[in-house]
């Protein structure tokens, strides 16, 4: 079986994603409640049960609200560097101590023949970072939470075949919104969210001849809309000479709804 993946939810609310193969899954961030969590995964087929472990981004109540109580139920190793294990300690519970296992920045991690490699981006955490999953020659990114898209970052994630990547808002709804304007500044500094131009113009940077599915995700549910983000997405793109529909396609994420089981 080919390596699998869904966007279990993905938005301002609570973000969660699923990566297997045939003999390892694994769940990225769990950021609703336990029973919702759960659900999601009967959306896809899939059980928490079966998890190899979860694997951990950054502390934010978004990635980790159902993470102690998934870890304890079904007896979940879970992953993270030892910044972030500090700083989410005291949100998630008690989780005992052959569970806890440090992931550290830049390195990788085996399960099986799934290889996970860590990279760190630029997000208000204690130490954030995301994943490469790479399994028999394929490879899936997840990237979100960063205020910009580094070279550094670029060169390790480029030319995966597919993409899950922050869309976050559109600049001049999150300039006119209802937000005060120190949280504005924080969403727009280099350690918030990047916005659809952004976002887009770092994905013609790093798509390649192998890149089949991008997957636009954190999308804000006050600064931004679907069929916004996918029509500034598309457009900066198709400025670059790529068109979507025929080299690779694009999807939307939800903050409730997984998307169906893709497979690289």
């Amino acid at each position: 079986m080919s390596m699998h993946f869904s966007v279990l939810a993905s938005g301002s609310t609570g973000n969660a994603f699923y990566v297997g193969t045939d003999k390892h899954s694994l769940l990225v961030d769990a950021g609703l409640s336990g029973k919702q969590m759960e659900l999601l995964f009967k959306g896809i087929d899939r059980s928490v049960r079966d998890l190899s472990g979860i694997l951990v981004t950054h502390e934010h109540s978004d990635h980790i609200k159902g993470l102690g109580v998934l870890a304890r139920k079904y007896k979940l190793p879970v992953y993270a560097n030892e910044k972030t294990w500090k700083a989410m300690e005291h949100n998630i519970g008690e989780i005992p101590l052959d569970q806890k296992f440090i992931f550290g920045m830049n390195t990788v991690q085996s399960f099986g023949s799934l290889d996970v490699e860590s990279f760190g981006v630029s997000h208000d955490a204690a130490e954030p970072m995301f994943y490469v999953f790479h399994y028999e020659g394929k490879k899936v990114v997840l990237i979100t939470d960063t205020g910009y898209v580094s070279d550094r970052m670029k060169g390790t994630i480029k030319n995966a075949d597919a993409y899950v990547f922050e869309s976050n808002h559109d600049v001049e709804m999150l300039r006119m919104g209802h937000y005060p304007w120190s949280i504005k500044r924080r969403i727009l500094s280099d350690v918030g969210h990047v916005s659809n131009e952004d976002a887009a113009l770092a994905m013609t940077e790093v798509i390649g001849d192998r890149t089949k599915r991008i997957y636009l995700a954190h999308l804000s549910t006050d600064n931004n809309m679907k069929d916004l983000a996918k029509m500034a997405v598309q457009q900066t793109i198709e400025s670059k000479g790529y068109v979507i529909g025929e080299q690779f396609d694009l999807y939307d994420t939800d903050p409730k709804v997984p998307t169906k089981l893709a497979y690289v």
